[in-house]
C-alpha cells in the first residue's frame, strides 16, 4: 500500500469511524512493545513502509529494526529517557527496510501499563521523515557552502587589502618614510583606505593616500581604480592637479555611487634638498611637524573625487626643511568616535604637540595607538597613516 493509499484509507476510516481501520491504516506507524522492547502489536502502515509482514515483526525486539547508529542511540539515550520521564518526543532515527535500505523516521513514545496491569507497555508513533531529512541535508549543505564562501571571501578580503596597503615603505636616500594601517572592526570587511609610495621619474617620488566611501567589494573596485590611476598619470608626468582631475573623471565615469578623497604629495630632489608639492581632493590636509614649532595643518583644500561636476584642483608648494615631517592620514583618525565624542583635529594637534620623537615610524605607531586607545581598541573606521621626513 502506497503512502497516498494509506492516507486515503485513513480518511475513509475517519468517516466510517472504524477504530480498527484508524489504527491499521493511519498515516503514521504504530508499534506497541513490552517493557523489554519486544514488539507485541504493529499497524499495517509501518509494515508497508518497511516491506515486511506483521508476523515477521511480532516478537522481535524493536531495536533490531534500527540502523546500527540508531540502535546505539536507542540503548544509550532513547530507552533511559523513556524510563526516566515516561515519554520521548521527535527522536530522529533510521529504520531498516526489508531490502536493507534505510527509512528516516521521527519517534514519539510513551510508557504505560498493559490493560491487565501485568506488564509494562511502550506505545510508539512513527513518522516518515524522508522529506524532512532531505530538507535538513540541503540546509546543512547550504550552511557548509555558505561557510566555504565566507572563508573564500575573507581570503579575498585579505588579498585585496594587501594590494592596497604595501607591506613596507621603500627606502629613499634623503627621506625617511613610515606607514601604518589598522582596519575597522575585526578586519574581515574590505575597507576603502589605501596608500602608495612610488617613484614617478628620476629623483621624483610620489606619496598618495586616499579613502573611498563605503566598504565591501564595490568600494574595493573603486579603490583599485583610484590607486592605479594615480600611478599611471604621475608616471606619465602629469601634474598633481591633473592627476586629481584624472581620478575624478575615472570614478565619475564608473558605474558606481562611490566617491573618493585623496591627497597626493610629490617630492623632487634638488640641489638643496626636496621640492615638495601637495594637492588635495576632499581629503584631510596633511599635518606639518617642524622641530621647535607647534604642529599645524597645511592650508590645502579641494573637492572630493567622483562627486561634483566642473571641479578645480590646485597644487601647493610646501617648504620642507631638514627634519620636517609631513603626516598624511585618513579620516579614521580625526573622525574616530567613542560614544558621542570624536577624536577631532584639536585632540590630534594636542597629541602631536606632546611627541618628543621625530622618527616617522615612532610617530606612526604612537598615532595608531592613541586613536585605538581613544576607541577602546575597537576602531569604527579604517585608519591609514604615512609619515615622510626630509633628512
Amino acid at each position: 500500500m502506497s503512502a497516498e493509499q494509506a492516507a486515503q484509507a485513513f480518511r475513509e476510516a475517519l468517516l466510517d469511524d472504524d477504530p480498527a481501520l484508524l489504527y491499521e491504516q493511519a498515516p503514521c506507524g504504530y508499534v506497541s512493545t513490552s517493557g523489554d522492547g519486544r514488539i507485541v502489536k504493529v499497524n499495517a502502515t509501518l509494515c508497508t513502509w518497511l516491506g515486511r509482514e506483521a508476523g515477521d515483526l511480532l516478537g522481535r525486539r524493536f531495536p533490531e529494526l534500527l540502523s546500527p547508529g540508531s540502535r546505539i542511540y536507542h540503548e544509550t539515550h532513547f530507552g533511559p529517557m523513556l524510563r526516566m520521564q515516561g515519554f520521548v518526543r521527535e527522536i530522529a532515527a533510521d529504520m531498516l527496510r526489508h531490502d536493507g535500505s534505510r527509512l528516516p523516521v521521527l519517534l514519539n513514545a510513551s510508557w504505560a501499563q498493559a490493560p491487565d496491569s501485568s506488564a509494562d507497555l511502550v506505545r510508539m508513533a512513527i513518522f516518515d521523515a524522508t522529506e524532512r531529512r532531505s530538507y535538513e541535508r540541503e540546509l546543512v549543505g547550504a550552511r557548509d557552502a555558505a561557510r566555504e564562501a565566507e572563508l573564500r571571501a575573507e581570503a579575498l578580503t585579505h588579498t585585496l587589502q594587501q594590494s592596497f596597503i604595501p607591506p613596507t615603505a621603500p627606502e629613499v636616500p634623503g627621506l625617511a618614510i613610515a606607514t601604518g594601517y589598522r582596519p575597522a572592526g575585526d578586519g574581515t570587511v574590505v575597507g576603502g583606505d589605501f596608500y602608495d609610495v612610488f617613484p614617478a621619474g628620476p629623483d621624483v617620488w610620489v606619496v598618495a593616500l586616499g579613502d573611498v566611501s563605503g566598504k565591501g567589494v564595490e568600494a574595493a573596485v573603486v579603490t583599485s581604480i583610484a590607486r592605479h590611476t594615480v600611478r599611471a598619470l604621475t608616471v606619465l608626468g602629469q601634474g598633481l592637479p591633473e592627476v586629481l582631475h584624472g581620478v575624478d573623471r575615472v570614478i565619475d565615469q564608473h558605474e558606481t555611487d562611490k566617491f573618493c578623497t585623496l591627497v597626493v604629495v610629490s617630492l623632487r630632489r634638488v640641489d638643496d634638498g626636496w621640492r615638495t608639492s601637495v594637492a588635495v581632493g576632499g581629503h584631510p590636509a596633511p599635518m606639518l611637524l617642524r622641530p621647535g614649532c607647534a604642529p599645524r595643518m597645511l592650508d590645502a583644500r579641494g573637492p572630493a573625487l567622483g562627486l561634483l561636476p566642473d571641479v578645480v584642483f590646485r597644487e601647493q608648494q610646501v617648504d620642507l626643511r631638514p627634519g620636517d615631517i609631513l603626516l598624511l592620514y585618513t579620516d579614521g583618525v580625526t573622525e574616530a568616535r567613542k560614544d558621542d565624542s570624536y577624536f577631532g583635529e584639536g585632540q590630534f594637534l594636542s597629541w602631536a604637540a606632546t611627541q618628543d620623537s621625530h622618527e616617522p615610524s615612532v610617530l606612526v605607531d604612537s598615532l595608531l595607538d592613541e586613536v585605538l586607545r581613544f576607541q577602546s581598541g575597537d576602531p569604527s573606521d579604517d585608519i591609514a597613516v604615512v609619515a615622510v621626513r626630509h633628512d
